[in-house]
């Protein structure tokens, strides 16, 4: 998190809730808590590892981030 009064972490956060919204929740309904952490565990699986990003080069954020590594910690 940043400083108090940087609007950019809110960004990523609403930015992601609104994916969940859209794409996994859309008007279901989970007989139990137990469901929808399993399926939600499902979701974040198959987001992370098999649904390709346009933002990221038509790749998954696992794998950008793979080819990015070096990148990412010289800039850290």
């Amino acid at each position: 998190m940043n400083d108090k009064g940087t609007p950019y972490d809110n960004a990523v956060a609403e930015a992601t809730f609104k994916t969940i919204k859209t794409e996994f929740v859309s008007s279901r309904v989970f007989s139990s808590q137990q469901e929808l952490d399993l399926e939600l565990f499902d979701y974040v699986n198959w987001f992370n590892n098999i649904r390709i990003h346009g933002l990221l080069d038509y790749v998954t954020p696992n794998e950008y981030k793979r080819n990015h590594q070096t990148e990412i910690s010289t800039v850290l």
